[in-house]
C-alpha cells in the first residue's frame, strides 16, 4: 500500500513499533498493521498523531474489525481501554 509523507514520516519516527515487519516493508504495510501496532504498542503522542492522520473514527473501526473475531492481537487491557475510550470518543 502506498502511504502519503506523513505517514511515511509517522513510520520512520515510531519504527519502534514496527518490529514485527522488516525495515524494508515498513512503509508498506497496511492501515490496519499500523492501527494495530500503535493502538498496542504506541504511546499517548503516537496514538494521538495516528488519529490525527487517518481520523479517530477510521481507527476505531479499524479497531472493531480486529476484535470482532475469534481471536485478536491485542493485549486484554489495550483492548479494554480502547474500548472504552472510543464508546466515548468515535461514535
Amino acid at each position: 500500500m502506498e502511504h502519503n509523507a506523513e505517514i511515511k514520516q509517522f513510520i520512520q519516527e515510531n519504527s519502534p513499533l514496527f518490529w514485527s515487519i522488516s525495515p524494508e516493508e515498513r512503509t508498506n504495510i497496511s492501515v490496519n498493521a499500523l492501527v494495530e501496532a500503535v493502538l498496542n504498542y504506541g504511546n499517548e503522542k503516537s496514538v494521538k498523531r495516528l488519529f490525527d492522520l487517518i481520523g479517530i473514527k477510521k481507527a476505531a473501526n479499524i479497531f472493531y474489525q480486529h476484535i470482532s473475531g475469534k481471536r485478536s492481537n491485542y493485549n486484554k487491557q489495550t483492548k479494554h481501554f480502547f474500548q472504552l475510550y472510543f464508546k466515548r470518543h468515535a461514535r
